[in-house]
This record gives C-alpha cells, structure tokens and sequence, in this order.
C-alpha cells in the first residue's frame, strides 16, 4: 500500500508542477514579448502598483522563469517560494477591490488557486520525478538518515 501511495505521490506532484509550471509561464511569456518596463508602464502602473517598471522585470522573470524551473523540477521550492510571493502580491495589489468572483472583471479565484498549488510545491517538494531529486538537491518528505551501525534486535 505505501508502494502504490509514493506512485500516487509521484505522479500528482508531477501534474501539479507541469500544469502550474506551463500555465504561469505562458502568463509571463506575452510580458516578455511585449517588454518588461512596457508591462510595467502599461499595465502595472494603470493599476497603482508602486515602482511598476522594476515590478514588471520581476513579475515577467518569476512567471516565465519560475514556470520553466517547475516544469523542470529544478529548484523547485525556490521557484514555488517566488511564484507565491508573486501571487500574494498580485491578489494584494491587484484583486483584493475585485473580490472573489466578479462579472466585471477576473476574480481572485485563478490567483487563489495558483498560490494553493505553489504553496503546495513549496511544502511537499517537487516529488520524485524531478531535477531536483535527480540531482540530490530535495531527498523528499520522510527521508531518514540511515544509521552506520547494524540493527540490533530488541
């Protein structure tokens, strides 16, 4: 049964980072194109978000870079830390007059929802099915050092 779980465990952490992954670098992806100071300028500033040129570099670089990494399944809790700081600010700056659901505009409920999967990536890790574990830079929750003396019957 524990087998069958880390499988489960395996694949849905895998799903999470690849469709969070490519979804919030396709957000950042129309911000790179269109340049970053000019999404900052147009975009940020229109809605009083402060220093909105640097804002617009970091936003641009976390969505498509942070997308990248997790799709990767490299540094992950890092990028899933940034993506989610990047979420809390967007929903901070950006949606918290809208509401929840609104019929004039995008709610809260899409920036909601990607903050509860980085935030998800961040406390789980990137599963086993990643850079990360491929490389040693996350060993996964309930990693436990293995002991140099023999076992010994109690």
């Amino acid at each position: 049964m524990a087998a069958l779980t880390r499988r489960f465990d395996t694949a849905g952490l895998l799903v999470l980072r690849l469709v969070g992954g490519v979804l919030i670098a396709l957000h950042g992806y129309p911000k790179l194109t269109m340049g970053p100071a000019n999404f900052g300028r147009t975009t940020l500033d229109s809605l009083g978000v402060p220093a909105p040129v640097l804002m617009g570099y970091v936003v641009t670089f976390v969505e498509l870079g942070g997308g990248i990494l997790l799709v990767l399944g490299l540094l992950t809790r890092l990028a899933a830390l940034a993506l989610s700081l990047n979420m809390i600010g967007t929903t901070l700056l950006t949606k918290v007059g809208v509401g929840l659901i609104s019929p004039r505009m995008a709610g809260a409920e899409l920036d909601l929802m990607y903050l509860a999967a980085f935030l998800a990536l961040l406390v789980m890790g990137p599963g086993a099915a990643s850079l990360d574990r491929l490389i040693g830079l996350d060993r996964g929750h309930g990693h436990r050092r293995r002991s140099r003396e023999p076992a010994t019957a109690s």
